[in-house]
């Protein structure tokens, strides 16, 4: 998609801190950390949200909880995290790209504000 800021940056139009890519994500570490370590995982395909995948979209996101693990191993956490998906306005989403917050760095709380 031509306007969405994360399809920009997966293709490099953009620049992030890389994380972690392969041939179905990209992971970058957010410009506005909401804790030590906070980086975005990024499906390369276009979905504008949870609300938006299909029956055929099931593989990937399967790829993608597979490997958070490993992406977090790789950004440095190292004792637990948190995974997250903002889904539509109340959820406060504000890109339109499939998203995952991974957080960690410190003790997380809850509830989350």
């Amino acid at each position: 998609m031509s306007d969405c800021l994360f399809c920009k940056i997966i293709e490099g139009e953009i620049p992030s801190s890389k994380v972690y890519e392969d041939g179905d994500l990209y992971a970058f570490r957010d410009i506005e950390p909401q804790a030590p370590v906070h980086v975005l995982i990024v499906p390369k395909k276009h979905i504008a949200s949870l609300d938006d995948c299909k029956p055929e979209d099931g593989a990937l996101l399967g790829r993608i909880m597979a490997k958070v693990g490993e992406i977090a191993k790789i950004a440095g956490i190292t004792n637990g995290y948190r995974l997250v998906s903002n889904c539509g306005e109340d959820g406060f989403q504000t890109v339109e790209h499939l998203h995952f917050h991974l957080l960690g760095g410190r003790p997380m709380t809850w509830p989350p504000g």
